[in-house]
């Protein structure tokens, strides 16, 4: 192993001897120094030691012509002295080199998510169509807190809405907790950035004039089960994901009942059928050999979607503000202003806790304000005259 007292000088003529496939040129002044110059006429600087446990590791520096050579004399003896210290360089940037990117991270992320998500295609498309672009090519430790709260923050300003973002956080950091369980890497750089506050609640409600509107639109739909969809929505306050995979067989017209098996909430529940809902699905068509309750009569499959054709429906109604998920809230209304109380509402709709239907009280204070009035008005008496 051949001792020089490596300089520039030195460096820019030394070559691999001959027969060789490579020789290394030691530093007399750096222990561990190296020049390794190869046939091919290739040459890179090294730094070699010994870590804690008496192993020999090599780590690279840079190859000749990327950096000067006091460049490359300053890096060794700064490698040279963390070795000395206890430190191991080379197992570090091993270390450093096995933390996955993100890409990485993400397919692992979404592999797991489709063993029991119920809503893995909204998980697919906020990891693909809005983390990866941004952060997929860098590795985990490269994400750092404040450049995500920036890109959070861009993409607010961007138009997206609060609760897209919010989803969008709640995802990436999701990812992280992933990596962590699956000791990936070590810490969450999204846990703690702070939540935006947003209200996301909206108060709309069809009247009995609206919904009657709409259900004359509906009978002009072109998709023929829009009309059937839509009543249900209203006449049972289910979720539009619920009633598209709604089956037969879960369907007991004789005690008007229909199971739902399984909910956004993990859990099954019953959902009486008044009797206007069963005379609708009396009116259902059946298709031979197809379970589902309203299926696409062309694919006898569920309907992935009815935008289109809700589209167009609430427009021919007048009512271009309303949203599908409205038909839900509606139906909580219609309930509570009979004077249905808040919890039996919230049983009927699917509300796993009263606070998720208190969003309605103030539909119920209404309803007791209008009994208030009318038994006032029954009275008849003007109380607040004076003796």
């Amino acid at each position: 192993m051949p001792k020089a007292k490596l300089d520039a000088a030195f460096c820019l003529t030394a070559q691999c001897e001959d027969g060789k496939k490579k020789t290394d040129y030691y530093s007399e002044a750096i222990p561990g120094f190296i020049l390794e110059c190869r046939a091919t006429g290739g040459k890179t600087y090294y730094q070699r030691y010994h870590d804690q446990n008496g192993r020999q590791r090599q780590i690279k520096i840079a190859a000749y012509g990327e950096i000067t050579f006091e460049q490359a004399k300053k890096r060794a003896q700064h490698l040279r002295s963390e070795a000395v210290l206890g430190g191991d360089p080379a197992g570090a940037k091993a270390e450093k080199k096995a933390i996955p990117l993100y890409s990485e991270l993400a397919v692992q992320h979404l592999d797991h998510a489709s063993t029991y998500q119920r809503s893995y295609d909204s998980t697919r498309r906020i990891i693909e169509n809005h983390v990866i672009p941004r952060w997929g090519n860098k590795r985990l430790d490269e994400i750092k807190q404040q450049d995500v709260a920036m890109w959070l923050s861009d993409k607010r300003k961007d138009g997206l809405a609060p609760a897209s973002v919010e989803k969008i956080r709640t995802m990436f950091s999701r990812s992280f907790a992933l990596a962590m369980q699956w000791n990936l890497f070590d810490h969450n750089p999204v846990k703690d950035i702070p939540r935006a506050k947003f209200n996301n609640a909206r108060e709309r409600y069809l009247t009995s004039e609206e919904a009657e509107r709409l259900r004359l639109a509906c009978e002009c739909s072109s998709n023929p089960q829009l009309k059937h969809i839509v009543g249900l929505l209203l006449l049972t306050g289910a979720r539009k994901s619920e009633l598209l995979n709604a089956e037969w067989r879960h369907i007991d017209l004789e005690q008007r009942s229909w199971k739902l098996p399984m909910t956004k909430n993990g859990r099954g529940r019953h959902v009486p059928l008044s009797q206007p809902a069963v005379d609708i699905i009396k009116q259902l068509p059946k298709f031979d050999g197809c379970p589902y309750l309203l299926p696409n009569p062309q694919t006898l499959k569920p309907y992935v979607d009815i935008k289109k054709a809700w589209q167009e429906a609430r427009k021919l109604a007048g009512l271009e503000d309303l949203h599908i998920h409205d038909l839900r809230h509606s139906a909580a209304s219609f309930m509570i202003n009979a004077g249905i109380d808040l919890y039996t509402v919230g049983k009927m709709i699917g509300h796993v806790s009263i606070n998720s239907t208190t969003r309605y009280s103030h539909l119920a204070n209404d309803t007791l304000m209008a009994a208030a009035e009318a038994g006032a008005a029954k009275l008849d008496v003007n109380w607040s005259k004076d003796a």
